[in-house]
């Protein structure tokens, strides 16, 4: 018999992949290559089952021979291991984000005299329960947890900024191919630096907790991906249990707070303006009062290290780092606001020699040159890009503002701006 080969990228099975499972056995003996976890997580969204788990379900089904792994979203080293005469998949990928691969996999077939066949791709509305699973991802109680799920599969997650629903959406939805992976953002960061910007005021503090929550309910609306909240100093530990509730019934996944106290100064300004850093003491005090205010285990408190900004040495911020730890922290981001990130990969190797397992979390505004991939052989468990999607878009609006006075039109401005119709792809029809 032939050898069949198809991937499968799911874990809701419905009818139309028991059709491409049978017109796939027509063809000879079907071996399935099931997507890996982490594959899962750049090309579609976090399974809802493991990888072991989807493995049972997919060897279950008739006419499924043997199930392997795919690692990637790319065929070409499964099909040069396993050297199928075959690969069966539906003709949506034609055209889209999988165009690349259907053009991989047709010149790796050319290598050994392999056949790729097509099939019509499905449209019929009663296989909507994939979108339906997705929806179910906004959830709070499973949106909540998916922040610790993810850690457990990748590394570094990436997070980007998100300041309104429709910078929520364009961190939901941007994907992108290179040499047969896909890649998009794990999460959102909700910056009081953005935030306070979008509204026009200084990042002081001055935009509060309700209005900060307004925002995350707008992203929240019409995303599914985990948030993290940027909680500046967290305010008066009375105040702080009461936001931790507040999120963590809401579904935010985790909230960041500084070890700093007094009026609110970016840290980017370092000993430049003046900035109190709190005491040990009572800042792990604040943890612990927010720990102990949670209801679910999922939420996290992670706990922002100033002492590299605030030049206290690397003694004080490894101190700082283990008290907080113990405080009940469930992780540590560590700042700095160098173009250098030599002190970053130090802190990050002696907190590593004597702690493996609680996260790490970096903010690479100023130490933009190293990538992920280094970040996670370092230890980092989560890279924020904090303010990019702010910082580009003003000066794009400013430009814009600017050739319609100059030109007493809009024609000039139209090259700089994207069609109507294509900002409306971004937007849902209906209630994500």
């Amino acid at each position: 018999m032939k050898k069949v080969y198809v991937c499968f990228a799911t874990d809701i099975i419905h009818g139309g992949h028991i059709k491409v499972i049978k017109q796939a056995a027509q063809l000879g003996s079907v071996m399935i290559g099931l997507l890996s976890d982490e594959a899962m997580i750049d090309y579609k969204r976090m399974p809802m089952l493991s990888f072991e788990e989807r493995r049972q379900i997919v060897e279950s089904i008739k006419g499924v021979d043997s199930v392997v792994l795919q690692e990637e979203l790319s065929y070409a080293k499964n099909l040069r291991t396993y050297y199928p005469d075959i690969v069966v998949h539906g003709n949506d990928w034609v055209t889209g984000i999988q165009r690349p691969i259907r053009e991989e996999v047709i010149e790796v077939l050319k290598e050994y005299g392999g056949e790729l066949v097509e099939i019509p791709y499905s449209s019929d509305k009663n296989y909507k329960i994939l979108e339906e699973s997705i929806a179910r991802l906004a959830i709070p109680d499973i949106r909540r947890g998916r922040l610790r799920q993810m850690m457990n599969l990748k590394k570094p997650l990436s997070i980007l900024e998100a300041h309104s629903g429709i910078t929520g959406l364009i961190a939901e939805k941007t994907i992108v191919m290179q040499n047969g992976k896909t890649y998009q953002f794990d999460g959102m960061w909700v910056s009081s630096l953005c935030d306070s910007t979008a509204k026009g005021k200084p990042d002081i503090e001055l935009v509060d907790m309700s209005s900060r929550i307004k925002t995350i309910d707008d992203i929240m609306e019409v995303t599914t991906k985990p948030i993290i909240l940027d909680g500046d100093t967290g305010g008066l530990i009375e105040h702080f249990v009461y936001t931790v509730r507040t999120l963590e019934r809401m579904g935010v996944s985790a909230v960041i707070i500084e070890d700093k106290t007094g009026l609110k100064k970016n840290s980017l300004f370092g000993t430049d303006v003046e900035q109190t850093q709190d005491s040990i003491e009572h800042f792990s005090s604040k943890i612990s009062a927010g720990k102990k205010a949670q209801r679910t285990k999922e939420f996290m408190i992670i706990a922002r290290i100033e002492s590299l900004i605030l030049e206290k040495g690397m003694d004080d911020a490894l101190l700082r780092a283990d008290s907080y730890v113990k405080a009940g922290a469930d992780g540590i981001m560590i700042h700095s606001r160098k173009k250098d990130p030599a002190e970053i990969f130090e802190f990050t190797k002696k907190f590593r020699e004597k702690d493996k397992h609680t996260p790490l979390v970096v903010v690479p505004t100023s130490f933009n040159t190293v990538t992920e991939e280094e970040f996670g052989r370092r230890g980092i468990n989560i890279v924020i890009y904090a303010n990019q999607l702010t910082r580009s878009g003003f000066p794009a609006m400013q430009k814009t503002a600017q050739a319609i006075l100059e030109n007493h039109r809009a024609k000039e401005a139209d090259d700089m701006c994207m069609p109507i119709k294509e900002i409306l792809t971004l937007i849902p029809e209906e209630i994500v």
